[in-house]
């Protein structure tokens, strides 16, 4: 098997430290989390490249920096408890398991959820739950969270997410009344009733689908 550690390591130089990333869980967790398994075969070469690559079920594995600046904003810390909406190909979660106690992800697409679930199996991450369905919906029985990342973009930050943080948690997600075009949030529950959010950087995501997010035929 090819050794891609010299592409891991400029990655986190060039990519994430050189452009103001400087959790050192955070860069030391992506130092360390493999990309490769994470994309199909053919992929593998550009697993490291500065940007998103396709995966299955016509998604993506985003961009390595968003990857890492998402994962920074939502302040993750040892001993937390996260849920990611959005397994996709199950590299962020893998990469939050890193530094976290324990990861719940969900993807409402079967294929990607079983395919994520196969990989943390074989590579060893034994702090990952995966389930199938409505990210939009959160994780009741699990939560609450002490931090929330939604790998796709709605047109509001839903209120049963908020309500699934623990006090002092953190939800990061894409928001936009547009699609494709959002920009990062950053919700941290003060109180039981107070939230606090934070406008941050530009972005693109795919849809948000479910419930509380946007509608079936987004998806298309």
């Amino acid at each position: 098997m090819a050794d891609f550690s010299q592409q891991r390591d400029a990655m986190v130089r060039h990519q994430l430290a050189a452009r103001g990333l400087h959790d050192p869980r955070v860069l030391d967790a992506m130092g360390r989390v493999p990309r490769e398994p994470f994309v199909g075969a053919s992929m593998q070469a550009f697993a490291y490249d500065d940007g998103p690559l396709p995966i299955d079920a016509g998604q993506t594995i985003s961009q390595p920096y968003i990857v890492a600046r998402m994962v920074e904003l939502a302040r993750i810390a040892p001993g937390d408890r996260v849920l990611e909406i959005g397994a996709g190909s199950g590299y962020a979660a893998a990469v939050m398991a890193a530094i976290a106690a324990r990861v719940f992800t969900i993807d409402r697409i079967e294929r990607l959820a079983a395919l994520a679930r196969g990989r943390f199996e074989s590579l060893g991450y034994d702090n990952i739950d995966v389930r199938t369905g409505d990210g939009t919906q959160g994780w009741p029985e699990a939560a609450p969270f002490d931090a929330i990342v939604a790998s796709a973009g709605g047109p509001g930050v839903p209120d049963v997410l908020k309500g699934q943080l623990a006090i002092g948690g953190r939800l990061v997600m894409p928001v936009g009344a547009s699609l494709h075009a959002q920009q990062l949030v950053r919700v941290t529950r003060v109180e039981a009733a107070r939230f606090e959010t934070e406008a941050k950087d530009h972005v693109a995501f795919v849809p948000l689908i479910g419930v509380f997010g946007w509608g079936d035929e987004a998806a298309y």
